[in-house]
Formats: structure tokens, C-alpha cells, sequence
């Protein structure tokens, strides 16, 4: 999981169009990084991508699903940890161990549907390249022939839309540590040791194109480039993919880490990334912890709470952009009860406060704070103050009418105009999280 700034070249311009309105009212979506890697479930939770030097972070990785990479690196602690605690081992007998027992996709669903997602996007191949149905060319490794014994992508792909969600599918376009490996990332895998040349791009296109075809996925969601074999125009190139791709599912977007080819929405994660924040249609992915893939060595104090993971996703969804959450299960398929509170907290409030966050749009004028915190998302001619504190609070919000103040069950909440402001007094939340307080806008041109 790495961000890149792609620029689009003219062959790929075709394909530009209004991104579809499912996406841009969902507003929030689930990440799951499931795999091999799930077994040892073991990162150093050094700090947020982005905020560490790219080589001490590739050697210090906090993101689990490195793991196989990880521990290629000389005098890392991980390998270290992989020669204590497993032998050593090969790391294809993780994919042997893991189980998938307790694996319930639509008790899954549910808790993120309760979470108040709108699609959910699965790893179907991460970098160690082990895919998660039966994937052409890949042998017996994958979890149909080994480990789970179970098409893994079909199963969550039919519980998603069961529950009335969209479904996306990840896939590492740009690396695959087994099929098309060159050694150890110790800096930018954007920048070194990544496969580039036709015959990864043949066996890449053909697992692609088998994703579209069996899966139809709403989003369609590639990492760390595609091999530049593939990128000139010519029947194995990705602007083949694209073609079948909205010919199968025309209201489906793509996401801009397929190198340079087209995309619906840019992407940041963590902090990296942040400059394709507000620059169109736009997605901000993180972890719950620091890690996509299942950690057991972090603890709460890496972790997002519910009304943590609440903030972060109205902060996103106030500067125009989608969230994608990040969930690791277990070797076996639980969500890991740290996860699970932060996924019930969430739920907990968008059961009162979905109408804040659905459907809604940036509000232009208003001036968010973070002492208080407070956000802002309009619909129509309603604006939706999130406030993070009771009490007086004083809101930049230009064109809003004090006496239409009042909580989205429709109580009244006493307001005032004060120097240019609205004061609202605002009540204690019923849910853990922040409080909605909604205000009618007066002022034409706002939103």
C-alpha cells in the first residue's frame, strides 16, 4: 500500500467521466487485508505511513501484510522475530496454516453495513501473491486449493451484495513477491525492484480480467503501479482492462494506483498522499491500528475508538472525499475485538447520525476547528455542524439561521448570531461521538 502521482497520457483521456453518484454519496467503505500474512500477524507499529523515512520504514514496517518482505531484510526486526518465533520458516507454509475456520462473510457484512458502509473492497491478491479465489495461473497457490479450501473473493462478494452493499475488489498490480520477484523493497517500491515486463504484465491482465468477468466489482482498486509492459496501447494492455471493465459494470470506478492510466478518484493513505486530497473525486484509506493486515502486536493505544474513527470520517467527508476503513481479520476470520468496538462504535452512531455523513456535500465557507472540533457537511439547504463537545459552542458559519438550530431528531437547540458567528448551545451527545446540530442556510451560493 503505497501512494503514487500518476499523470494521465492521452490514450488513457478516452476514458474520463463523471463519476458515478453511488459512489460519491456513499461517503464510507471497508478495507479488508486478509491473507497468509494473518498468521504470523506481526509489524513493528512504528508510526503512520508518511510520517517516517521511507527506508527506516521499510525495515521498521509496521503494515503486516509486509511481512514476507519484511523479513527479507538484513538485520530487520522482524526477521529477527521470524527466525525465533517460526524456524525461519518458508512463508508459503503461512498459507497452509491459515484456516479461514471461523470465517461467517455475512456476519462481516453486517457489522459493516450497521457501520453504515456503502461498499466493502477485499484483497484478492495482495503483494505476497497468494490469491483469494482461483485465479488463472496461479497453480494450487491460492486459498481454493490450500488453506481455506475456499473461494474466498465469491463468498464475500455474494454476502456484500446480500446485504445490499456495492463490492470492490484490491489487486497488487505492481508486485508480486512470488511470481515476479527481484528481492527485498528496502526504499520506493515505486522506484525499484518492481516487475515490469511482459510476462508479468500477461499474468497480471489475465487475473484482472478473470476479477472483472466472474466478479463484476463496483471498484475496482489496483496498488503499486502495473508493469509498464502493459501501459502502451495494444490487445494486453490495461486500457484493454478498462474497456471490458465499463462495458461489464458501467456505474464502476477505478482508482488512480495503476500507474499511469485513468482513474475515477485519487487516493491517500495515512498522511501520504494528502496532496490528491481535494483535487475531484477522492478516497482516504487507513487501518484501524497502523496496519491493514492483523497486527497482534498493537494494542489500543494504536487503535481508533469508534468516535475516533467517527472524526476521521466526517473530517474526510467535509473536504469532499470517501473513507475507506481498514479491517484485518484473524488467521481464522474474527475481527479482532479491538476492531470489532471501533466498527460497533461507529455503528452505534450512525444509527442516529447517517444523515451527516450520506448524500451530503462540503460546505463552502464554513471554517472547520479543531479546539473544539467541529465539521461541517451540507444536504440541500440544511448544513450539518458536528460538533465534538457540549456546551457553547461558536460555529464560522456564514448564512445560517440561529432559530432553525436543532438536533436531527428535530429538538430545538438554543442558538444566536453573535459577531458574525453562530453560538449554539450544544447538548450532550446520546451516543459516544459528536453531536449533529443542523441549521437551515439562508444565504444563496452556499454548499
Amino acid at each position: 500500500m503505497f501512494t503514487d502521482t500518476p499523470q494521465r497520457p492521452e490514450l488513457y483521456r478516452a476514458f474520463e467521466r463523471e463519476v458515478p453518484q453511488w459512489y460519491r454519496d456513499a461517503k464510507f467503505g471497508i478495507f479488508i487485508h486478509w491473507g497468509a500474512y494473518s498468521v504470523p500477524a506481526w509489524a513493528e507499529p512504528t508510526g503512520e505511513l508518511g510520517t517516517v523515512e521511507r527506508r527506516e520504514w521499510m525495515k521498521h514496517n509496521p503494515y503486516a501484510e509486509w511481512y514476507y518482505n519484511t523479513i527479507r531484510i538484513d538485520g530487520s526486526p522482524a526477521q529477527e522475530h521470524h527466525r525465533t518465533v517460526h524456524d525461519g520458516a518458508p512463508y508459503d507454509e503461512f498459507l497452509d496454516r491459515w484456516t479461514a475456520a471461523a470465517f461467517d462473510p455475512d456476519d462481516l457484512v453486517d457489522l459493516f453495513r450497521r457501520a453504515g458502509a456503502g461498499y466493502v473492497v477485499p484483497t484478492t491478491k495482495h503483494h505476497d501473491g497468494i490469491a483469494l479465489w482461483d485465479a488463472p495461473g496461479t497453480g494450487e497457490r491460492n486459498t481454493v486449493h490450500r488453506g481455506p479450501k475456499r473461494d474466498l473473493v465469491a463468498d464475500l462478494a455474494a454476502a456484500t451484495r446480500r446485504a445490499g452493499l456495492r463490492f470492490g475488489t484490491y489487486y497488487s498490480g505492481g508486485l508480486d513477491w512470488h511470481v515476479a520477484d527481484s528481492g527485498p523493497h528496502t526504499g520506493d517500491p515505486l522506484e525499484e525492484n518492481r516487475p515490469v515486463d511482459a510476462a508479468y504484465n500477461e499474468y497480471a491482465f489475465a487475473h484482472v480480467v478473470d476479477l472483472v468477468d466472474r466478479y463484476r466489482p463496483d471498484v475496482l482498486w489496483g496498488d503499486i503501479e502495473w508493469p509498464d509492459a502493459g501501459k502502451p496501447d495494444g490487445p494486453r494492455s490495461f486500457a484493454r482492462i478498462l474497456e471490458r471493465y465499463y462495458a461489464a459494470v458501467p456505474d464502476g470506478v477505478v482508482n488512480d494506483r495503476w500507474g499511469l492510466t485513468h482513474w475515477d478518484f485519487r487516493t491517500s493513505e495515512y498522511q501520504a498522499g494528502k496532496e490528491s486530497e481535494g483535487s475531484g473525486m477522492w478516497e482516504n484509506c487507513r487501518g484501524v491500528g497502523l496496519s491493514f493486515g492483523y497486527n497482534q502486536v498493537e494494542d489500543a493505544t494504536q487503535y481508533l475508538d469508534g468516535p475516533g474513527a467517527v472524526r476521521h470520517l466526517l473530517d474526510v467527508v467535509s473536504r469532499g472525499g470517501n473513507f475507506l476503513l481498514n479491517v484485518g481479520p484473524d488467521e481464522a476470520g474474527r475481527i479482532p475485538e479491538l476492531q470489532r468496538r471501533c466498527l460497533e462504535g461507529v455503528a452505534d452512531w450512525m444509527a442516529v447520525n447517517s444523515s451527516a455523513v450520506h448524500g451530503t456535500t462540503p460546505v463552502e465557507g464554513a471554517v472547520p476547528s479543531d479546539a473544539p472540533w467541529v465539521r461541517f457537511t451540507r444536504t440541500g439547504n440544511v448544513v450539518h455542524a458536528v460538533v465534538d463537545v457540549a456546551g457553547e459552542v461558536a460555529l464560522d458559519l456564514p448564512g445560517a439561521d440561529p432559530g432553525s438550530a436543532r438536533l436531527l431528531d428535530g429538538t430545538p437547540v438554543p442558538a444566536r448570531a453573535q459577531d458574525g458567528r453562530v453560538v449554539v448551545d450544544v447538548p450532550a451527545p446520546t451516543v459516544p461521538g459528536p453531536t449533529v446540530v443542523d441549521l437551515d442556510v439562508t444565504r444563496r451560493g452556499q454548499g
